[in-house]
């Protein structure tokens, strides 16, 4: 642990050095408008990706990379995440009752010259439900006939499933029931396309380590292609002059800074290293909202910060300690005194926002039903409860988040829980393998509909990562996918969320807001719910505004 302190301690002296560096060198012109000026967007995204491969990857900081590579059927709307913009589909219909959806794909090209056809959707969605590849986002496409089926191994044969290309340019796909909102999710990562000539000749569809996906050998179909990639440092993308609709990408290439400190980011971005943040300090949130308004950022964001606990492992086996943590939380004072961006106490998972569905209001802060509870599991003041650790990515963020529910479990339990973090990459692979006695973690909607949230945790979910399973809630979700009206469908995902609130496998503490900051020369760059966007319609102005 202290080496790894050291060795984040001396990354981020280098990188502040290097920032101070850049920003006074040559000329004098600020490296932020100079990349204005060459067309250059420079983002702060966050953490190092864990990789780059669509059907493989589950974090925000992937995404949004992969976002600026790969074009699905439907793209990102500039504004609107709930609008569909036409992507490798030109255009869409469906048979009435929104069940069967045929897709007409445009003349496009991947970078390696290939036509994109129907059938590299067809391979590429195989490949996502293939079970050898094993990729957590499969019951992402469940919605879809038979693939569910497919995926558990129930049928090997996939031309059962309800994908098929009907000739080059057209593809078909045949759904479990009625899903008018199949144009929101297809925009997801899950649904993205592979070239399968290049996944083909570097080890396969099912190769988890492929070498398909390596700065060398990615094929892209999207605005831009990658240029660079130094591990912890950079990966630079730049225009892929293939892409179907080159002529209305008005950036050269982004630069993605994977920087896992806000305090380095604040200071890249201070001194004109950096055109956007992923993140903003809470401490600094209202400094920046006085002396810098213009750069400050902060908009609704379809996202729920929670903790998971892994019930397989005692005491977290007894639904009363579980739910005890969670009525413990004053979430209220969470986000007014520790998150400082507008975040609001969550008293569901499902957070505000989307259309035609109530937040629950299930999980509130309850201190004495919490001594209760855990008395009544053996637990009295918190006499005899064991050594429990709570795990985070590394971030200050986190930190200070873990800190003060640390303070409120001791306050009102009188339970000590160890605090310890690890690297993006090995925080993942510690959650899926369920080593861990809690767990920080955050979910963004896939697209805006209450199943991105409440599908996650059936039994086998490559997302559930709590060793949580119930029949009856994994019978309700698979009945929301067959469910003939949107009403009946928003009635099963309540009784669901409330099924997963009573038996408390996570402890929501807060809905999220987006907050970062952003330098007045990016333009096009909309606030959303999903914070999803289309860089070919983003660009820079340089010179509008000074930096302060």
């Amino acid at each position: 642990m202290l080496l790894d302190h050291m060795r984040r301690t001396w990354r981020l002296l280098l990188l502040t050095f290097l920032g101070l560096a850049l920003a006074s060198c040559g000329d004098g012109v600020p490296e932020t408008e100079k990349a204005a000026r060459e067309g250059i967007l420079l983002k702060g995204n966050g953490t190092e990706p864990k990789g780059l491969d669509p059907h493989l990857v589950t974090g925000v900081p992937e995404g949004a990379i992969i976002g600026a590579l790969l074009e699905g059927l439907i793209a990102r709307h500039p504004t609107n995440d709930l609008e569909p913009e036409p992507g490798m589909a030109e255009s869409w219909e469906h048979n009435g009752d929104f069940s069967v959806w045929t897709f007409r794909l445009r003349d496009a090209k991947w970078s390696n010259g290939d036509p994109v056809l129907a059938s590299d959707f067809v391979y590429s969605w195989q490949r996502i439900l293939s079970p050898a590849l094993g990729a957590e986002y499969a019951p992402m496409l469940y919605v879809i006939e038979n693939a569910e089926a497919f995926n558990m191994g129930e049928i090997e044969d996939f031309g059962q499933v309800g994908v098929k290309a009907l000739d080059d340019k057209t593809l078909q796909v045949t759904l479990q029931g009625s899903t008018p909102h199949f144009l929101s999710m297809i925009k997801h990562t899950s649904y993205l396309p592979v070239n399968p000539r290049v996944v083909e000749e570097h080890g396969g569809m099912t190769d988890r380590q492929s070498g398909w996906s390596t700065l060398e050998n990615y094929v892209v179909n999207g605005p831009f292609r990658l240029k660079s990639w130094v591990t912890n440092q950079l990966i630079e993308v730049e225009r892929n002059p293939e892409y179907w609709d080159a002529e209305t990408v008005r950036l050269n290439g982004i630069r993605f800074y994977p920087i896992d400190n806000a305090n380095t980011e604040e200071t890249m971005f201070r001194n004109n290293r950096l055109h956007l943040t992923n993140t903003v300090n809470p401490d600094k949130i209202p400094y920046f909202g006085e002396i810098m308004p213009d750069r400050l950022t902060i908009s609704p964001y379809l996202g729920s910060y929670f903790y998971r606990l892994n019930v397989t492992r005692e005491p977290f086996t007894d639904v009363r300690v579980r739910r005890a943590l969670a009525l413990a939380l004053d979430k209220q004072l969470i986000v007014e005194r520790v998150t400082k961006g507008g975040q609001a106490a969550a008293t569901g998972l499902v957070p505000e926002g989307i259309p035609g569905y109530i937040a629950s209001t299930t999980v509130q802060y309850d201190p004495d039903e919490a001594r209760r509870l855990l008395a009544e599991a053996g637990y009295p003041g918190g006499e005899g409860f064991p050594e429990v650790e709570l795990m985070i990515n590394t971030s200050e963020a986190h930190r200070k988040i873990a800190e003060a529910i640390q303070a409120l479990w001791k306050r009102e339990l009188g339970i000590q829980v160890g605090i310890y973090n690890q690297e993006w990459k090995v925080y993942l692979d510690s959650q899926s393998n369920l080593d861990y006695d809690i767990s920080r973690a955050g979910w963004i909607g896939d697209f805006v509909y209450p199943s991105t949230f409440t599908e996650m945790f059936t039994t086998g979910n490559g997302n559930n990562d709590t060793g949580w399973s119930n029949a009856r809630y994994d019978r309700l979700v698979a009945q929301a996918r067959m469910a003939d009206s949107e009403e009946e469908r928003m009635a099963l995902f309540r009784e669901t969320e409330e099924i997963l609130l009573a038996e408390m496998p996570i402890i929501p503490i807060y809905w999220y807001t987006r907050v970062f900051l952003k330098d007045p020369q990016v333009q096009g760059w909309h606030p959303k719910l999903l914070d999803n966007h289309n860089y070919k319609y983003v660009w820079l102005e340089p010179n509008a505004g000074s930096q302060q």
